[in-house]
């Protein structure tokens, strides 16, 4: 077993991280605001203390390379961050009380669509705990923001697997299309993606991964429906449908209850791309008996 207790802490971890991420010493030294030359030191400074290469450096301006080594340490580095990152976290729930409150990063169709009966249930059995429900725009962002403490569960769509998160499936929400009931496609009975060539269609913004691998898909199988709105906005786009102004893909979780009753929803036959939202929460973090219950409040909820 090596020690690496000379010294060697976060910073030397810090450099393996940001190098690993960008390729290149140059860059992740203009990141960290050090120089090039003081940030690979500290890399073979934990090379030295560790006795094995992490990077491999192909020279000139190819980009450096993670070894088994490097890689093994960067996954550790990352679990290290996130639970030095959660101690500011974790003393200010000891101040308040031991988990006095929760906080939950929600997308605006979780917050309208689960949230409400989960707390509902979750109240009765604790009463004077506060939910805080803030909206987190940005999948990526999640593992992040669980990481450094900033939440305490969050909700994601299809996540992708990350060592700081623990990932808990919740429910299924396939794309559907939401139109008007009088539209020309209300009484088709699962239609094929072929009805939505040369549509109107009112689409999220392309920020969205989702909407991104929705308009891949449509390439791939030859369609072109005409995108005449884009907004980020899932009040504002059912909006839009109900006044004519186009159809959209959505969510089926949002789609059964839309907000005017102008509106109905068709499953297609054909699957537009997997979504499954998952919820999601700090795993080297101990979960206080609170938690595990809104936890549980959740996942009954969104399965009922």
């Amino acid at each position: 077993m090596v020690s690496i207790k000379n010294g060697l802490g976060l910073r030397e971890l810090r450099a393996v991280v940001a190098v690993a991420e960008v390729g290149s010493f140059r860059r992740a030294a203009a990141e960290l605001g050090y120089t090039q030359s003081a940030l690979s030191h500290q890399v073979s400074a934990l090379e030295a203390a560790l006795g094995w290469p992490l990077f491999y450096r192909p020279g000139g301006r190819g980009q450096v390379r993670l070894t088994p080594a490097g890689e093994a340490v960067r996954r550790r580095a990352r679990r290290v961050f996130s639970e030095v990152e959660g101690i500011a976290a974790d003393a200010e729930e000891a101040e308040r009380g031991g988990g006095a409150s929760i906080r939950v990063g929600v997308s605006q169709t979780t917050a309208a669509e689960v949230m409400p009966s989960a707390l509902q249930a979750f109240r009765v059995g604790h009463p004077g705990v506060e939910v805080v429900l803030s909206e987190i725009d940005d999948d990526a962002r999640v593992a992040d923001a669980l990481g450094k403490g900033h939440l305490d569960l969050a909700f994601a769509v299809n996540p992708e697997p990350d060592d700081r998160i623990e990932a808990v499936p919740a429910l299924d929400d396939p794309w559907v299309l939401l139109t008007r009931r009088d539209s020309a496609i209300a009484e088709l009975e699962r239609p094929g993606l072929e009805v939505l060539d040369g549509l109107d269609i009112v689409a999220w913004t392309r920020r969205w991964k989702g909407q991104r691998e929705l308009e891949e898909r449509w390439s791939l199988w030859g369609i072109t429906p005409r995108i005449v709105y884009r907004t980020d906005d899932n009040l504002a786009l059912q909006r839009l449908v109900a006044a004519g102004l186009g159809h959209a893909c959505i969510g089926r979780l949002a789609a059964r209850r839309a907000v005017d009753p102008s509106l109905t929803w068709l499953s297609p036959r054909e699957l537009l791309s997997p979504r499954r939202i998952a919820l999601c929460y700090p795993r080297h973090r101990q979960l206080t008996a609170t938690t595990l219950a809104l936890i549980a409040a959740i996942r009954a909820q969104a399965t009922a």
